[in-house]
Formats: structure tokens, C-alpha cells, sequence
């Protein structure tokens, strides 16, 4: 066993510190005033630097190059070490690195003295006879853990050892599997004694572990650790001090949400069954399309699952058309289209011996290699026996890019399904390329999958710059954000997994990646039963990606007009979802500048209330919206808890209720419980149906004015990337009230010309209805009579019953304009 326990040297290089212990070496950079970087070695060299995972440093990397305009060079801060009683110090200006000389160790400290984190003394770093090596962290009594990207269970993962590991998890439990489908070793750490955040990214690719406090020996009191299979210990001290802080400051680190589509955040229809029919599977597809369109249920795409490339003897193979299923490809891909549905297939990075394209790519050099270099890996995959692209070598991408090219790109294709890309080789001692350094697999596996998104990315700008790719990856690893959204795979059909899925997508959103979701009724399994369908459903609609998938064991397809007496359900949820859009899209467009995650834990937005700490199944769509799902079979009332430092409007109801307390509502099989938090504005847009094909004309804003807050919408076209040249628009609605009203202050930023040209504010007024009401001094007609408000292009109505103001007019398409509300009392009786 090796351990650091004594610092033997220190050099100030200025812009970085080198270390010597008597065991591991380090390198300390203070890459900006929140993130310091500590990267040890056990090794007598540093290896060379190559991150794929980065998208921002202060050094040379192998990746440069290959990374291009994703990764932001800056200058590391000035190092200015300073000499103190127990060793050294240097600061960031807002946190100081102690080092410790004996027993060596660091400890960071924020500008009002808390330990944010501190090494386990006389332990902190060590590396076994096996070659593993360890982190060993100290922690005190009230800590809660969230992140760790991809993981089962409740959200605070406290007392949980998990180990960082890309497996095909087919029918996974989420209350209890371990471990999934994507890697990323990060983690926030909340100190509930402080109520202070910060996080560690341990940018590692090797296969690992995370203990929070599950090992306990009392000669160490509480700690926890980290252990890769190899590599460097490379950590990245993340500061908050809010969690929203954290993950802003991560995704800095490693990059922000790709900006899908529009239409990415529809419903996107999918089944294996439909692929795995003997004839006709494309008219199969049609027809499901036109289905939704007869029930009046929304649908903008559809995975397209791998049966499209089955030989005659069943396995896939890749970049293969089945002419018997699907004759006309591109007429079917057209054929879509016009109905407004985006085609997304599978492709696998596994080529089967018998693929036909093997002995081109075999050609090509594009396989991961032998580990002697000799030959191409032949490992286990579904159907056989396979080979594996090598994503780390330039050959591989080009070859995997030009086959994605001729067989997909050109016939109108956009969007890709990336699947079945653990690349779960047994030997980690298979070589790839990895940019020229030859490394062993063990040390890239999760890279593989992250660079089979990048080169679809790429591979689709080389093909039309101006196509926005929209990729979908079921693995991957720390950054995997940049590229694509995600899903978390195969997972079961139950109770358990519909309640539990809950939770994993708020991880992966503390994680960095704020475009995930999970396959709604269930992939593996017999069909949801009636209520669990529905409640499933009413959950999915929430989520980023919404995809109802199936691979049923019972001879069914989950589809929403399975069960005929319930539709009505799954179209109201499905509706719901649609009205949401600017708001999803907006959340979408914040995810992409700040890292902020569209579904939110509680605890993100209201880290002040202690009692959301470890709430795992409500949580907040955006900054407004409390979604409190029916998540249990036969559940007939639903107990709520909301949290405190703001007051919570029930919209079913139109109910107020003071946050801080548990409150009990009644519940059927249509209840969708939402409640909209005091000062929020939430754009919506009645009457899409389709987002490919119907515009946005009609923006709702539904906002409740009794604190003081802004809203920012965001629109472009949707589709191309003109908005990365400035074609885009924001639209901020400042709120501010007063006793004697509200006024909304409306901003207008950007080039392009919104396609929004009716406007209804719809204005909660919980206490006194308006007495007039002006945009810009100019007064707004008053209706007392619905149904001529409902025929007048302008004017105002109150709502007695849900207490609402709608305000319509035509958009103010100027740069700036005001709405003023005012709830002076008209004196009815004195003269």
C-alpha cells in the first residue's frame, strides 16, 4: 500500500503548484475563483493530459484539437503561495487551498471560514498492491449527497456505496440496481450544519466506486471515498456555496446542455414491436401516427427501433436496411415529415462478425484492437459475437460517420438513436487509439459512448451546417451533456420504477445533464395496467424527454389508446405537456447557458428548508411549478408537502396554502396535483398540437404576482442553427407589485421575429379583482360579458372563479412595453 502522508517538496510555478509526498505527486490549479484542481499520480510521470470530459482548462490537452469551439482555454489564476504554521495556503479570492505538510493533506475553506472540504487526515490518498486507487474525505455529522449522474434510489444518497461502471441494465430496478448505463463521478455535497454546497468531480473514466459513509471504521470516525481501477486521481474542488451554484460551476467545467430541437420536447412515439413485424413495419408507423391524430393526442417523432436493420437471420446489423419491413426508406422518412414526425433509428457500435460493412471497417482500422495491437477485439454483443468502433481513433469516427452518412443522413434523416454503447469488453486490457496515446479500454470505456454522440454530431454538420442535431445516447460519461439527451435505458415495468425513475432523473439533472428522461409505461415487462399506464404517463409528461417505449413480454404494445376507457386520461396528460412547451423550451435554452436542470429536487430551489433535503418524488419543474405526481397503486388522497419561503397556488383548485407544511388533497384517476409558487410566471401555448407543423402564434403567461420576480422566454426557429448567429429572441417579463397593482415590464432581445402574435396574460388576483388595466398608458377595454370577451381580439375579464385576470392583445413586437394593472377600489356608493 502507498500513501501520501508527508509533502516533501512544493514548487510555485506561478500559474500551478507542483507537489512531492512521500507517496503520490500533484499538480494544484486554481482554474477560476470556484474550481481549484488537485491531480495526483502514483506514477513517477504525470501522463499526458487528455480529457474528453472538459470543456473548459488553463493547460495543453491531447484533445485540443478534436474539441475544437466546445472547449473554452482560460488562464489559471496566479498561484501566490503563501507560507503558514501547518504548511501552505493559496487562494482563488473567494476559497483557500490549505496543504498540509504533515500529515499532508488539503482542506478548502470559503471566505467565511467553513470547511467546505477537508481529506482524511494521515489517509487521503493511497493506492493498493492491485494498483487501485483511493480518496479518502472527511465529513461531519449532517451531510446529504446528490449527483453521482445515473443512479437508483431515493435522491440523498447518504450511506450508499455505488460503484461507476456502463452495463446494458435491462429490466433495472430503480429503487435498487447498480450500477446503470452512464458514468459520471460527481458529486454535491450539502453540509446541513451550514446549509453550505460545494462538489468534487474526480475526472477519472476507469471504473470506480463511491462510499458515503457506508464503510465505518471508528479508527477514522465518518469519511467517505473514492476508488478508480486506475488512472490518475484527477479532482476537481467544485464551489457553491447554493447548489444551483454548484451545478452552474460544474457544467462550466464539463459544458452545458446541447440545444435540441423544438420539437424534441413533443411526444416521441416508439415500440420494438412495430420494427420486429414480418412485412409492412413502415405502414405499421404510419398508422401509428395517424392513430394519435384520430384521438386528438399529440406526436412529433419516433424512435425507430434497431428491427429495421434485421438480415434474414434476424440479428441487426447496423447501417442495414430490411427492404421486406421497410421497402422505400426515404419515401418513409418523407412520408413522416409531412405528417410532422421526425424519424430517429438505432444505430449500435457493435458490428457483428457476419454485419456485411465488418470487413469494410475491418479495412478502415476503425475497431478497438487486441491488446497487443495486432488485430480487432472480438467480444460478446447482443446476437453474436462482435467487433467495436474505437470512437478515440479519427479513423474510426470518419468510417462509422461516412456509413451514418450514406445510409441515414442522405435519405432526410436528422436524428440518431444511439444504443447499446457500454462497450462492455471483458478485457480492459484491449488497446485503442485514444488520439495517438494507445491506451487500454479499461481507461475509456464510458468515452467510447460520449464520442459515438460527438461524431453523429459532427457527421451531421458535415453533412448540412445548418441542421440542429437531435441525438439520443443510453450511455455515456461526464459531459455527455454537450451532445445529447438521454434516457435511462431498459428499465422494468412496475410501481417501483415509475415512483423510483422520479429520483434518477433529478440526479442526472444535479449531474450536469439536464435533458434526460425515462421510457414512460415501462420497456421491460408485461403491459401496465390501467392505472399504472396512467399514472406513468401523467408523470413522463413532466419529463424532459418523453417517450412512451415498450418491449413487452406479454405480446402487447404500449401504446395510449391501450386501454380504450382510459384515453381520455393519457390525451389530457399528453395535452398538458403541449400546453407547456415555451416553458420546457425556455427551461431548455437556461439549461444550455447555466447547467440549471429542467426538473429540479426541491432542495435545489429551496435549499433553506431543511425539510427538503431528502425529498425525492415531488419536485419542481423549473422554478415554478411543484409537481406532485400520484406515484402509489390506489392512492385516494396525496399527502404534499410544500415547502417553505413561498406560498403555493393549487391550479386545480385555486386554492392559496402557506408553505412550511404538509397539507392532504383528494385524488382520482385524473389528478395531476401541480401548484405554482408565489412570484412565478409560467409561458404556455394552447391549441398546439403538433411542433413541427403548427406555430407558436398564441403565448398564455399564467403569473402569480405577490412577490416580486421575471421570467425569461426564449424563441428561435427550432430547428436550424441560425440561433448560434444571433437568430434568436428573449423575452423577459419583470413582475413588480404594489399596493395599488402590478405592473409587467415586458423586454424584447434578439433578431429574430417572433412568430407570437396574440397575447394573454392571465393574472392572478387573489384578494381584489382590477379596476383598470393599460399597456403603456393606453387602457385595455373591459369585458362583463364572456362570450363577447371571448369573440373581442382585445380587451380584459376577470375570473371569479379562479380569480384570475386574462388580459388579451395583439404582441407589442417593440423593444420594450408595460402592462399596468391597478386594484384601486371603484367607491360604488358615495357621490
Amino acid at each position: 500500500m502507498k500513501l501520501s502522508t508527508k509533502l516533501l517538496e512544493i514548487v510555485d510555478h506561478d500559474d500551478f503548484l507542483e507537489l512531492k509526498t512521500n507517496g503520490a505527486q500533484f499538480r494544484v490549479y486554481l482554474l477560476d475563483e470556484n474550481i481549484i484542481r488537485m491531480r495526483g499520480t502514483f506514477d513517477d510521470e504525470f501522463a499526458p493530459e487528455e480529457s474528453y470530459a472538459l470543456a473548459k482548462t488553463a493547460w495543453d490537452d491531447q484533445t485540443d484539437e478534436l474539441l475544437g469551439d466546445e472547449r473554452t482555454r482560460v488562464q489559471a489564476l496566479p498561484t501566490h503561495l503563501q507560507t503558514t504554521d501547518f504548511g501552505y495556503a493559496v487562494s482563488t479570492g473567494k476559497y483557500t487551498l490549505n496543504i498540509y505538510t504533515e500529515p499532508f493533506m488539503f482542506e478548502i475553506v470559503d471566505q467565511n471560514g467553513n470547511v467546505v472540504h477537508k481529506d482524511l487526515a494521515k489517509r487521503a490518498f493511497a493506492q493498493d498492491e492491485l494498483g487501485r486507487s483511493f480518496h479518502y474525505s472527511a465529513m461531519g455529522d449532517h451531510n446529504y449527497f446528490y449527483g453521482f449522474g445515473e443512479k437508483s434510489g431515493e435522491l440523498n444518497k447518504y450511506k450508499r456505496r455505488m460503484r461507476m461502471h456502463n452495463t446494458d441494465s435491462l429490466g433495472w430496478n430503480a429503487a435498487k440496481s447498480d450500477p446503470l448505463y452512464k458514468m459520471i463521478p460527481f458529486y454535491i455535497d450539502l453540509n446541513g450544519d451550514n446549509n453550505v454546497a460545494s462538489g468534487l468531480f474526480y475526472n477519472n473514466s476507469y471504473d470506480s466506486v463511491f462510499d458515503m459513509d457506508s464503510e465505518h471504521s471508528n479508527y477514522w470516525l465518518r469519511y467517505s471515498y473514492f476508488q478508480c481501477d486506475g488512472g490518475d486521481l484527477d479532482v476537481f474542488f467544485i464551489g457553491g456555496p447554493t447548489i444551483k451554484d454548484v451545478v452552474e460551476h460544474y457544467t462550466d467545467l464539463t459544458g452545458k446542455s446541447a440545444m435540441t430541437p423544438l420539437a424534441s420536447l413533443g411526444y416521441m412515439g416508439s415500440t420494438m414491436y412495430y420494427t420486429e413485424l414480418d412485412e409492412h413495419a413502415d405502414d405499421a408507423i404510419l398508422d401509428f401516427v395517424d392513430t394519435c391524430k384520430k384521438y386528438g393526442i399529440p406526436c412529433d417523432g419516433f424512435f425507430l427501433s434497431s428491427g429495421y436493420t434485421s438480415g434474414q437471420d434476424g440479428k441487426r446489423y447496423v447501417f442495414n436496411w430490411n427492404k421486406t419491413r421497410f421497402p422505400d426508406p426515404k419515401q418513409f422518412v418523407a412520408e413522416l415529415k409531412k405528417r410532422g414526425v421526425l424519424l430517429s433509428p438505432n444505430i449500435k457500435p457493435g458490428l457483428l462478425t457476419t454485419n456485411p460493412l465488418t470487413d469494410d471497417f475491418e479495412a478502415h482500422d476503425a475497431f478497438v484492437k487486441t491488446p497487443d495491437g495486432s488485430a480487432s477485439q472480438l467480444d460478446q454483443y447482443w446476437g453474436g459475437p462482435a467487433h467495436f468502433v474505437d470512437f478515440t481513433s479519427e479513423a474510426g469516427r470518419q468510417e462509422w460517420a461516412d456509413h451514418m452518412t450514406e445510409s441515414l443522413l442522405s435519405i432526410g434523416i436528422t436524428s440518431l438513436w444511439n444504443d447499446n454503447n457500454e462497450y462492455e469488453i471483458n478485457d480492459n486490457e484491449a488497446q485503442v487509439d485514444a488520439e495517438g496515446l494507445k491506451k487500454k479500454i479499461g481507461a475509456v470505456k464510458p468515452i467510447m459512448s460520449t464520442m459515438m454522440a460527438k461524431t453523429a454530431k459532427d457527421a451531421l454538420h458535415n453533412y448540412d451546417p445548418n441542421i440542429r442535431p437531435y441525438l439520443t445516447n443510453r450511455a455515456g460519461f461526464a459531459g455527455i451533456q454537450r451532445y445529447a439527451q438521454t434516457w435511462a435505458g431498459d428499465n422494468g415495468t412496475s410501481w417501483t420504477n415509475v415512483k423510483y425513475n422520479v429520483p434518477t432523473i433529478l440526479g442526472m439533472g444535479l449531474s450536469g445533464v439536464a435533458n434526460q428522461g425515462c421510457d414512460i409505461g415501462g420497456f421491460d415487462g408485461p403491459a401496465p395496467e390501467p392505472e399504472l399506464f396512467v399514472r406513468w404517463v401523467q408523470n413522463g409528461v413532466f419529463q424532459p424527454r418523453f417517450s412512451i417505449h415498450s418491449s413487452n413480454t406479454d405480446n402487447t404494445v404500449t401504446e395510449p389508446w391501450m386501454y380504450p376507457e382510459y384515453t381520455k386520461y393519457i390525451r389530457e396528460a399528453i395535452k398538458l405537456r403541449y400546453t407547456l412547451i415555451p416553458y420546457f423550451y425556455s427551461l431548455l435554452f437556461e439549461a444550455s447557458t447555466k447547467g440549471s436542470p429542467i426538473m429540479r429536487p426541491l432542495v435545489y430551489e429551496f435549499q433553506d428548508d431543511p425539510k427538503v433535503a431528502e425529498e425525492s418524488f415531488e419536485f419542481m419543474l423549473g422554478p415554478s411549478l411543484l409537481v406532485a405526481n400520484v406515484l402509489d397503486k390506489g392512492q385516494t388522497v396525496k399527502d404534499v408537502y410544500l415547502p417553505a419561503g413561498a406560498s403555493w397556488y393549487e391550479l386545480k383548485t385555486s386554492k392559496y396554502y402557506e408553505g412550511g407544511q404538509t397539507i392532504h388533497i383528494p385524488v382520482d384517476i385524473s389528478s395531476v396535483p401541480l401548484f405554482l409558487r408565489t412570484g412565478s410566471i409560467v409561458p404556455r401555448s394552447p391549441e398546439v398540437q403538433n411542433l413541427h407543423n403548427d406555430p407558436i402564434d398564441k403565448l398564455n403567461l399564467l403569473i402569480e404576482p405577490s412577490t416580486a420576480t421575471s421570467f425569461t422566454v426564449y424563441e428561435d426557429d427550432g430547428r436550424t442553427n441560425d440561433y448560434q448567429q444571433g437568430e434568436f429572441l428573449t423575452t423577459t417579463y419583470a413582475v413588480t407589485p404594489a399596493e395599488s397593482g402590478v405592473t409587467i415590464d415586458v423586454t424584447n432581445k434578439g433578431d429574430y421575429k417572433t412568430q407570437v402574435e396574440k397575447m394573454v396574460l392571465s393574472v392572478i388576483c387573489p384578494k381584489v379583482a382590477p379596476f383598470s388595466i393599460a399597456i403603456d398608458g393606453q387602457a385595455v377595454p373591459q369585458f362583463l360579458n364572456f362570450d363577447k370577451f371571448t369573440n373581442a381580439a382585445e380587451g380584459w375579464y376577470f375570473n371569479g372563479e379562479n380569480r384570475q385576470v386574462e388580459i388579451r392583445y395583439a404582441n407589442k413586437k417593440v423593444a420594450q412595453y408595460q402592462v399596468q394593472i391597478s386594484f384601486s377600489v371603484k367607491d360604488l356608493i358615495s357621490i
